[in-house]
């Protein structure tokens, strides 16, 4: 099966499984304020991810290009809620373009739909330095995306099976480019062990790409003939792996990804360590069943929901919101106790006003 028509499969099965009820952050929970001290109209959103600041804490990310028509729509689309809303936004791996000149204009009318935006480029670790430049170029990114995805390439009829190299690789491309490159996962989660390896070749932002999204071992299980479906439950769920990367390297900026569907997902997120989340299978849905309309309403809503949850909790900004107590139950809890975390210190945080 050519590039196009993957992609193009990729989206009919996320949707096909974006119904599916995933809530990855019940396990946390905030220290309910009585007395916040605050007025609504005090809070404010705009955040800082490494050398990107931007208005919003959501991120556009990651979906889809290369597919021709229905993908030009789609990028579009994201594009222009993108400038609206002054939020960051990622394409989908630009490698089918790359070797296939008749695909860039789904990536090329990002730019030009938001001129002036944040626009991130995305390959695969198996990229060159030329082909990471390549795909700045194409939409003048204000940083690259790499993204890990193994357990999706085991998967897949046709994936990779080789992913020696992918270090030494990731650290030549850093070394090249003269934007920053942020790793991320797709849907399994970081370690504190792989976030050791990154920030030691240079890697300053890392999108944890968390278990409890988009499940691809499950899209591309619904693409083969055999099911192969040993990988359909694994990986760091998104609270999980924000803490292991955040706790044991503080000055890394976090994109936390996975789930997030409400404003106290993109709160509590934040709370574990997140400078910003990213989503993806949420918007691609609403623009499915109701057009550009119900990509900014779900945006509206969305920032509505975090403002309210912010002035319960008596913060003004993104950077209060990360010090705020929040207690850490169940199967997380336990992750983060046996994986050397202690989860205590969040829940006697103490925020100055």
């Amino acid at each position: 099966m050519d590039r196009a028509s993957r992609k193009i499969e990729h989206i009919k099965h996320t949707l096909k499984l974006s119904s599916v009820e995933s809530r990855p952050f019940d396990e946390i929970k905030f220290v309910h304020q009585s007395i916040p001290n605050i007025n609504v109209d005090e809070v404010e959103i705009n955040t800082t991810v490494g050398e990107l600041n931007i208005s919003s804490p959501i991120f556009i990310n990651a979906m889809t290009g290369g597919g021709g028509e229905p993908t030009i729509r789609i990028n579009r689309a994201l594009a222009r809620l993108a400038k609206k809303n002054d939020m960051g936004m990622a394409v989908g791996s630009q490698m089918a373009a790359l070797k296939d000149r008749n695909e860039r204009r789904s990536f090329e009318v990002v730019r030009e739909e938001n001129p002036n935006g944040v626009i991130i480029s995305n390959l695969g670790s198996e990229a060159t330095v030329e082909q990471a430049k390549a795909a700045v170029e194409m939409i003048d990114a204000n940083a690259l995306q790499i993204h890990l995805n193994v357990i999706q390439e085991l998967v897949m009829p046709e994936g990779d099976r080789s992913f020696s190299g992918t270090l030494d690789r990731i650290k030549a491309i850093v070394e090249g480019l003269s934007v920053p490159v942020i790793i991320k996962e797709v849907g399994f989660g970081i370690s504190k062990e792989v976030a050791t390896k990154l920030a030691n070749i240079g890697i300053k932002i890392i999108d944890i790409g968390g278990y409890g999204g988009t499940n691809f071992a499950k899209i591309e299980n619904l693409r083969r003939d055999d099911t192969f479906d040993l990988f359909n439950d694994w990986g760091i769920s998104t609270a999980a792996s924000i803490c292991e990367v955040k706790a044991t390297h503080p000055f890394i900026s976090v994109i936390g990804t996975g789930g997030i569907k409400t404003g106290l997902d993109i709160a509590k997120a934040i709370s574990l360590g997140a400078s910003a989340v990213g989503i993806a299978g949420l918007f691609l849905k609403q623009f499915h069943e109701n057009n550009f309309e119900g990509l900014e309403a779900t945006v509206e809503k969305l920032h509505f929901e975090l403002k309210m949850v912010m002035t319960a909790l008596g913060v003004k900004n993104i950077d209060d919101l990360r010090k705020v107590p929040i207690v850490i139950s169940g199967e997380t809890y336990h992750w983060l106790e046996q994986r050397g975390i202690t989860t205590k210190n969040y829940a006697l945080r103490v925020k100055l006003n």
